[in-house]
């Protein structure tokens, strides 16, 4: 033991001549940090809509009688006047061919009381006759004019009965299948529905607007869309299910004139061109509307943090400490974030290294540039 404390005691004396042992802290974390950046920016609105054919008729029998045939390709094109279909015009024109005879008939009777009137008359005027032959001859020639009256009328109904035995097409557009066979009897106590077409091109998309969209941006529910120019109408972006972004560009021409209290939503309907037919009637369509374009800062979205009390994100002052910095955000924009209040343009932003950063540390910043599009567009909400 005595050894022991003797070669302590020496390695404490050769310690002491060594001079004093100090801590040296690590140098500073180093950090990428940006300035926000200043840009143009369109925000979006964007809703849920389907499309609606701007025409659509359904093909009816007008009259009673069994389906001669048809003549168009089910799922085809047809053009305005095109015949479609034949209900049996046989027994129609019969008609017409008889009341055509009835029309003869009674025209002849009525030229026939024409001239006893007139010999009615000259005997009469001669103090030959008596007034009330006069009387009766005048009778039967106004009633001969009824009767021709009424064929004439018979005649016009059997014609156009017999022209509603040849279906055209009212519009141009895509018909359906025919909905009833060859050999049918269609028309038989009501208007039996035989095909249907609809027009394409252009065609339109509806869509339901909330009431906060409504009230922020009522310029957007075509208040212009009514008589003015085409130009004045707002401009609308759409697209499908399968397509990415919103390609097919169309103008709002209509909005409803109440709001629907059950759900605070007020309809909107668009029109779109579509000369390729890819629009159907019935799709489910994504529908962005601008609702507002000017001058934001952005940073890049990996930066902006979130805790229970909002959005923050870290900054670096002008000593190179980190700072806590609450921010209200705004639209993403390609990979950025618009930032509506919080930071100025001249602020630097922690965008690399958030890990290591401190609210309190001293940091070695190393500034870099993000990078963005000129211009971005993005969608503020889904309505």
């Amino acid at each position: 033991m005595r050894r022991w404390r003797e070669v302590l005691t020496a390695t404490a004396v050769l310690l002491g001549a060594c001079g004093g042992n100090r801590y040296v802290p690590p140098p500073p974390t180093e950090v990428t940090v940006a300035h926000p950046v200043e840009r143009d920016v369109t925000t979006y609105s964007e809703f849920s809509g389907h499309t609606v054919a701007v025409k659509a008729v359904d093909i009816r029998a007008r009259v009673q009688g069994y389906l001669q045939s048809f003549h168009f390709q089910p799922g085809s094109d047809v053009k305005e006047g095109d015949l479609l279909f034949v209900v049996e015009p046989d027994l129609y024109a019969a008609r017409v061919q008889q009341f055509e005879a009835d029309l003869a008939r009674a025209e002849a009777q009525a030229e026939a009381a024409n001239q006893q009137l007139a010999i009615a008359e000259s005997i009469f005027q001669k103090h030959a006759g008596s007034k009330t032959d006069l009387v009766q001859k005048t009778q039967a020639r106004d009633e001969a004019r009824a009767a021709v009256a009424q064929a004439r009328a018979n005649l016009a109904a059997a014609k156009l009965d017999l022209s509603y035995t040849h279906i055209y097409a009212p519009i141009s557009g895509r018909i359906d299948r025919n909905y009833v066979d060859v050999g049918n009897l269609v028309g038989a106590g009501q208007a039996t529905v035989l095909a249907s077409i609809v027009s394409y091109d252009p065609i339109y998309a509806y869509f339901d607007v909330s009431e906060r969209d409504l009230l922020h941006y009522p310029e957007l529910l075509g208040r212009h869309g009514g008589g003015t120019g085409e130009g004045e109408r707002p401009v609308v972006d759409l697209g499908l299910v399968t397509e990415d972004g919103f390609p097919h560009q169309g103008t709002i021409d209509y909005s409803s004139n109440r709001v629907d209290p059950s759900t605070g939503t007020i309809e909107v309907r668009a029109v779109f061109a579509n000369t390729d037919h890819l629009l159907v009637p019935g799709l489910f369509v994504r529908v962005r509307v601008p609702a507002s374009r000017g001058r934001a800062l952005l940073v890049p979205n990996d930066a902006v943090a979130v805790d229970q009390s909002g959005h923050y994100v870290l900054v670096v002052d002008d000593k190179n400490v980190v700072q806590h910095q609450r921010i209200k955000t705004g639209a993403l924009v390609d990979g950025m974030r618009v930032i509506d209040d919080g930071l100025s343009a001249s602020t630097r932003v922690v965008v690399n290294g958030l890990q290591r950063a401190r609210p309190g540390s001293e940091v070695k910043p190393l500034e870099v540039t993000p990078n963005g599009s000129a211009e971005g567009t993005v969608p503020e909400r889904a309505g």
